[in-house]
C-alpha cells in the first residue's frame, strides 16, 4: 500500500509514520503544513527510505492536495493534521476552525475527488481513516461525586466512551474535532466515500511536544521549575502510549470495516496528580536532584482552566472483539520509558526548547 498522512510530523503521525516504516513494506507520504508542534526530527531515523515522501503542504489548500492525489496515488489516507492544544484553542480558536474543519472538508473534497477516478477496484479497496479524540463526548463521572456508589479513586464501575457515547464536547478544540468527525460521517452517508473513524485517549509517549502535560513536567522538572498543576489535579485521563495507538491505527486502516467508528484507549485512568507524581518519583530514582530534595516539592497548583472535563475513560472493547488489538504497555512501564527517553534525548528537547527546529527547516542561521 502507498498511505498519505496528514500531520505525519506530529507527535502521533510521526509515531504512525516510524510504525508503517519499521513494520511493514507499505511506501509513506507525509504531508505536513509544518506549524510549531510539526517536527521533522521526530522522523530521522525513516527520511532517507525510498518507500517515504514529504510534502509539504496545507490541508486547506485544495489546489495543492489536487497535485498530491494525482502525484502520488495513495491507496488509503490517514487523517491526523489537526490543532489539537486545548488551551490554545482557548485562547485562539480561530486556528482550530480553519485547520480543524475547514482542512478536513478541504481533505475530504480532494480525496472524493481522487477516488472518483479510480478503477472500480481500487475504489473498493481506498480508504480514509479520521483520527480523532475522546473529548468529542464531554466528561464523565467523577469518583468524587456524591451520587456515584464507588470506592476505586480510577473510575472502576463508572460509565466508560463507547463508540456510541453522545457527542457533548466542552472547548473550542473538542467542538472543532467534533464537527471534523460529523462531517467525514457525513461524506460516507451521503456519497459512499469508504471512511473510518477513530476515537483515542490522551497519548503520551516520546517525542511529545513539551507543551503538554507529561513532558512539560518532566522537562520542567529537570531544569527545577514549578511543575504546574491546574485545579486539585484531580482530573482523570485514560492513558494510551503512543505506539500502542499507532499500532491500532494501522489495523484500523488495514483491517477495519467501512463506516465503523473505534474507540481506542489505553485501559490506564490516571489523575493528573497521580501522573506527575509518578514522574516525579522516576526522575528521583533516574535522576536525582543536585540539592537532594524530591522533585515533588516541585508541584505548583494553579488554577484550572475554564470547561475543564473532569473525567475521560474509553471502552476499547470493540477494537479488541473485532479486529484483536489491545494495549502492550501499562501505564507504569509506558511513563518509565517515557521519562528515559526524553533523559536519552537532551538534543531533541534542546532544539524544541529554543526554537532550532523551526529555524533550521526556514534556512535560518543557527
Amino acid at each position: 500500500m502507498k498511505i498519505l498522512v496528514t500531520g505525519g510530523a506530529g507527535f502521533i503521525g510521526s509515531a504512525v509514520i516510524r510504525h508503517i516504516m519499521n513494520n511493514t513494506q507499505d511506501s509513506v507520504v507525509n504531508l505536513d503544513k509544518l506549524t510549531y508542534a510539526g517536527n521533522l526530527e521526530s522522523l530521522i531515523s525513516v527520511s532517507d527510505s525510498q518507500r517515504y515522501t514529504f510534502e509539504q503542504v496545507d490541508i486547506c489548500n485544495s489546489d495543492e492536495l489536487k497535485r498530491v492525489f494525482a502525484e502520488h496515488q495513495p491507496d488509503a489516507v490517514m487523517h491526523l493534521a489537526a490543532e489539537s492544544h486545548v488551551d490554545r484553542s482557548i485562547d485562539g480558536p480561530a486556528e482550530f476552525i480553519q485547520t480543524n474543519i475547514v482542512g478536513t472538508y478541504t481533505l475530504l473534497e480532494a480525496a472524493r475527488a481522487y477516488w472518483n477516478t479510480l478503477a472500480e477496484a481500487q475504489k473498493l479497496a481506498f480508504r480514509f481513516h479520521h483520527i480523532s479524540t475522546d473529548e468529542v463526548y464531554g466528561d464523565l463521572p467523577h469518583p468524587s461525586d456524591a451520587s456515584i456508589d464507588t470506592a476505586d479513586a480510577c473510575g472502576d464501575g463508572l460509565p466508560l466512551f463507547t463508540e456510541c457515547t453522545a457527542y457533548a464536547p466542552s472547548s473550542p478544540y473538542s467542538a472543532s474535532k467534533a464537527s471534523s468527525d460529523h462531517l467525514v460521517r457525513a461524506w460516507q452517508r451521503t456519497y459512499g466515500f469508504p471512511v473510518l473513524l477513530t476515537n483515542c485517549s490522551n497519548n503520551y509517549g516520546p517525542y511529545h511536544f513539551p507543551e503538554k502535560l507529561i513532558p512539560l513536567v518532566i522537562l520542567n522538572a529537570l531544569e527545577g521549575k514549578p511543575l504546574p498543576i491546574y485545579g486539585k489535579g484531580d482530573q482523570i485521563r485514560d492513558w494510551l502510549f503512543v505506539e500502542d495507538h499507532a499500532r491500532a491505527l494501522y489495523k484500523v486502516v488495514t483491517e477495519g470495516v467501512v463506516g465503523e467508528t473505534y474507540n481506542i484507549g489505553g485501559h490506564n485512568e490516571k489523575q493528573n496528580i497521580e501522573v506527575v507524581r509518578s514522574i516525579c518519583q522516576i526522575l528521583d530514582e533516574l535522576q536525582p536532584r543536585a540539592d537532594g530534595q524530591p522533585y515533588e516539592t516541585l508541584i505548583t497548583f494553579v488554577k484550572d482552566r475554564p470547561g475543564h472535563d473532569l473525567r475521560y475513560a474509553i471502552d476499547a472493547s470493540k477494537i479488541k472483539h473485532d479486529l484483536g488489538w489491545q494495549p502492550e504497555e501499562t501505564f507504569e512501564s509506558g511513563i518509565r520509558k517515557t521519562v528515559q527517553w526524553y533523559l536519552d534525548h537532551h538534543q531533541w528537547c534542546q532544539n524544541i526548547q529554543d526554537g532550532s527546529y523551526q529555524r533550521e527547516r526556514l534556512g535560518v542561521t543557527l
